[in-house]
């Protein structure tokens, strides 16, 4: 995976994570939910990042 794609993956995961702790406890759902999403786009974007190595090294 690329540095920017490796890079903007765990800013994502780690913000998602934060919103995801600090919505859980002060009983914000709303910035838990925030935080779950930030995360799995995280996700997403290392998934990409993969495909994109795989695709680049064929």
């Amino acid at each position: 995976m690329s540095l920017s794609d490796d890079l903007k993956s765990t800013v994502n995961k780690v913000k998602g994570e934060i919103k995801e702790q600090v919505g859980n406890a002060t009983g914000d759902r709303a910035t838990e939910r925030d935080g779950q999403k930030d995360k799995l786009k995280g996700k997403v974007q290392e998934v990409i990042g993969d495909v994109k190595d795989k695709l680049k090294h064929k």
